[in-house]
């Protein structure tokens, strides 16, 4: 298969606006495609996880708030997003998915462990636990353990074309909830609460194992959302659309 941003033997050699036009990538050529709806969603999902850290914020000092692993996903979240839907609303080339795919899996993994194993909320991977949480604590639960990741993932699902993550991210996304594990072992104080058990340890380094190779193989065969396309067939010779 042929490489846009390589040119042939007979336009290499060429000189004049003729050869500088047949040597240009045809990336950097390709029309920008504003997408509002998409930056608008996008907003929302930034605004959605901003929320959420605003009102957790309320019931907990700032500093310890910033050990947790779930507000810490959920901040690049939001800035993510935030920038993901600046570039969709000026139709500027997207985030590489290295770095939007990681989210998937850093807000998954605190989701999971909320819902599925209750123990987790004692542990720094949470927020902090309250024997009684008030209103405000438990929509900030909501937002930052549901509404965000299930958002993340429709994001993913509708508006962005498959295929786009590769197997190398499989051992480079793990790394950080692997080496936040090892962190509340070793500095529990640093972390603002006591080190998992050996069981919830091997569940949640389980779980980050998982998750981003959950994630790659649907990506591999999941179909394409129905995005917006140029007029003009956007690949091969074809007739106008």
């Amino acid at each position: 298969m042929s490489d846009p941003t390589r040119t042939s033997q007979s336009t290499r050699h060429a000189t004049g606006p003729a050869g500088a036009a047949a040597r240009t990538p045809a990336a950097a050529v390709a029309p920008m495609i504003r997408r509002p709806l998409t930056a608008a969603f996008r907003a929302l999902i930034a605004a959605a996880a901003l929320t959420g850290l605003l009102l957790a914020a309320g019931g907990a000092a700032p500093a310890a708030l910033l050990t947790r692993f779930t507000v810490q996903a959920n901040l690049v979240a939001a800035l993510v997003f935030a920038c993901s839907a600046h570039r969709a609303w000026t139709g500027r080339r997207a985030l590489s998915p290295r770095l939007t795919g990681a989210l998937l899996p850093f807000l998954f993994l605190p989701a999971l462990l909320h819902y599925a194993f209750p123990a987790a909320d004692s542990t720094a991977f949470a927020l902090p636990h309250a024997t009684s949480p008030t209103a405000t604590q438990a929509l900030s639960h909501q937002l930052l353990y549901a509404a965000t990741p299930l958002a993340a993932l429709a994001d993913w699902l509708l508006l962005t074309a498959p295929r786009g993550f590769r197997p190398a991210c499989a051992w480079q996304w793990p790394a950080y909830p692997l080496l936040f594990l090892g962190f509340t072992f070793a500095f529990p104080a640093a972390a603002g609460a006591p080190s998992p058990g050996a069981a919830l340890a091997l569940t949640i380094g389980l779980a980050g194992l998982l998750l981003p190779l959950i994630v790659i193989g649907i990506d591999q065969v999941r179909p394409a959302p129905s995005l917006r396309r140029n007029r003009i067939s956007p690949t091969g010779i074809g007739p106008l659309k």
